[in-house]
């Protein structure tokens, strides 16, 4: 049974960033912490930071939607909202209302690739956190019901209704997947899953997903902000060390595709303006290139002095927003184009400037001018989004996750300090016309519309 340095200050305090041919060494950024194991495969990190009295708890499960199974598709994002149901000790709503009365609070997200579950709250609610993580962590499965099962399954389909079907261009992001990925692959199907799928499961469903991947030495703990870690250790010892490992399955090797399996994704919506997303797939996450197309799809739309900015919405007016990102994934990313055109254009004449845009780059690629803006943006946006205490304990664990190595900041920066010239031209140089997914969005006719075409 369960029992019942300050950081950010003094990477503000350097140097402004220099230009990227002369930026500084990135070696000396780091988040100190202390990281061990549990007997049980618990994969711990300890963050002290004194500045507030207020604690963060972060713990990454490595399971998303790329390990569910086929006909079971939304299983991963379904039980993040059944982690919250509550468990013998704790039933019903007790972990949020428990948490709340004492000026906590808590969140979640799953993606293709993992699930994060993080609280935040005063000092003094540090051991109450981590006894209630550990405790959903050893018995959540016991305290499942067929009536916890129906109620979240109608919360995620509603979500699913929100966020895709009746949302404008919603749609898209379910089906470009399949567009992109062959039958069968992991990244194929989209985290918020079918319908059909979602129905069809069942309670054993449920508790099988849990013990399967909701286990010691499938998570990372990271526990932030103010406490003192020789007094922590031996309470973390005693909530979570008796909590058996669990057998992971083998996870095969992950196909990494060059290119689509659809070229062009056709879709209508009730929407009053087209939108065309053109995507290639492109380096997984933390791996040679991925940085690359971060700073390529800066110069391309970051700020009013990129260039497709310049080209499509201020020069020739052919598009009302356009943006550019590099979607970074475990396995493989996608380099995305987004942009909905102005009134009286088109898709196609707004995906023929993007291509010539990249074609351009590809031969010639960025001035030194547009390299250095695009590095020092990102160096100043990457340490700035570290300020917050939970933004850096989620860091570490995606550090942890990806890279295998939570020391990675330094790592990390340099991807972008070290970038060169070449570098960004030569990730533009595979945003080849035979590698792009093209998918668009095109309005609904209306029933007028329909019945004066007859």
């Amino acid at each position: 049974m369960l029992p019942l340095c300050l950081f950010v200050g003094s990477l503000l305090a350097q140097e402004p960033a220099a230009p990227a041919a002369a930026a500084p060494a990135a070696t000396a950024l780091s988040i100190p912490h202390e990281e061990y194991q549990l007997d049980n495969g618990l994969n711990v990190i300890l963050m002290e930071d004194h500045s507030l009295p207020q604690v963060t708890i972060n713990i990454w499960y490595g399971v998303g939607s790329k390990d569910e199974l086929v006909g079971r598709t939304g299983f991963a994002h379904l039980f993040e909202h059944l982690m919250f149901m509550g468990t013998t000790r704790l039933p019903d709503s007790g972990f949020d209302d428990l948490m709340e009365a004492e000026g906590g609070w808590n969140n979640a997200w799953t993606s293709e690739d993992a699930t994060d579950y993080y609280s935040v709250g005063p000092s003094q609610l540090l051991t109450t956190l981590l006894w209630m993580d550990a405790d959903r962590m050893e018995g959540l499965d016991n305290a499942m019901t067929q009536e916890k099962l129906d109620l979240q399954r109608e919360v995620v389909r509603n979500e699913r209704r929100q966020t895709s079907e009746d949302a404008p261009y919603g749609m898209l992001w379910v089906e470009l997947g399949t567009a992109l990925y062959p039958e069968g692959h992991p990244y194929a199907h989209s985290v918020i899953g079918t319908h059909q799928d979602l129905m069809a499961a069942e309670v054993s469903d449920v508790v099988d997903f849990f013990q399967t991947w909701y286990v010691p030495n499938n998570a990372s703990l990271v526990v932030a902000g103010d406490f003192d870690s020789s007094e922590l250790k031996p309470f973390i010892e005693t909530a979570f060390g008796s909590i058996p490992a669990g057998e992971l399955p083998e996870r095969p090797a992950v196909e990494t595709p060059d290119k689509p399996v659809e070229q062009l994704l056709e879709l209508t919506d009730q929407v009053q303006i087209p939108m065309t997303v053109m995507a290639w797939h492109s380096p997984a996450a933390l791996q040679e290139g991925d940085a690359d197309y971060d700073l390529l799809a800066a110069v391309l739309s970051s700020g009013r002095s990129s260039r497709l900015y310049q080209r499509l919405v201020h020069q020739d007016q052919l598009a009302l927003e356009i943006s550019a990102y590099q979607f970074s994934q475990m396995h493989s990313s996608i380099f995305m184009v987004q942009a909905l055109p102005t009134e009286g254009h088109t898709v196609e004449e707004i995906e023929a400037v993007v291509a010539e845009e990249i074609a351009k780059l590809a031969a010639e690629g960025p001035t030194q001018a547009e390299l250095e803006r695009v590095v020092n943006q990102y160096r100043v946006n990457a340490i700035g989004g570290l300020e917050s205490l939970d933004s850096r304990a989620s860091a570490l664990n995606r550090y942890h996750y990806l890279a295998g190595e939570t020391d990675y900041l330094a790592t990390d920066l340099a991807r972008y300090t070290n970038a060169t010239l070449a570098d960004v031209q030569t990730a533009a140089q595979a945003l080849t016309p035979d590698r792009v997914c093209i998918a668009r969005v095109r309005p609904e006719e209306s029933d007028s519309t329909t019945q004066g075409a007859e």
